[in-house]
């Protein structure tokens, strides 16, 4: 009795070592503050590059601990060595958040100056050949169309309460 107390203690001690502890970074950061649409793009490509990497590591830890699972039917402490803190999924999702932010930051800093006005275009010749026609003077149209006559509104009655 008193062995498999002792197994199941080191069995217990050992999870612990299975896998590394995750060290999510934090979404806002100081450094935002004063970085430009450079510094941001960068930080946004070293980002992408470091996502691919936390991928290729979960995959093999997701593969590390089927291999285990299968194994420990066999050999049951080896069990204790499957990973179950899911640091790479965690560290890519606080990365997708960062990431979310950054390209927020990104379009706010980084917008395109206001297109320059574009010169206008001389007429070609078939404009320039046609007729300009003026469009009609107000004053003369209003002189040639008479005024509908307004019409008094209506006035209503004093509201007066039905008796119950």
């Amino acid at each position: 009795m008193r062995n498999e107390f002792v197994v199941a203690m080191l069995g217990i001690a050992l999870v612990g070592c299975a896998g590394r502890d995750p060290a999510p970074i934090a979404t806002v950061q100081a450094q935002d503050a004063y970085a430009d649409c450079t510094m941001i793009r960068a930080e946004i490509e070293a980002n992408n590059a470091k996502v691919t990497q936390l991928a290729n590591e979960q995959g093999w830890k997701v593969a590390q601990n089927v291999g285990a699972g299968i194994v420990g039917l066999v050999i049951w402490p080896v069990w204790f060595g499957m990973d179950f803190k899911d640091s790479a999924g965690k560290e890519a999702a606080a990365l997708q958040a960062r990431q979310q932010y950054l390209t927020v930051l990104a379009t706010q800093r980084c917008a395109a100056p206001a297109p320059a006005t574009t010169p206008k275009r001389s007429p070609t010749r078939q404009q320039s050949a046609r007729a300009v026609v003026p469009p009609p003077s107000p004053t003369l149209a209003a002189q040639s169309v008479p005024a509908p006559a307004a019409e008094p509104e209506p006035e209503l009655a004093p509201y007066q309460a039905a008796p119950h």
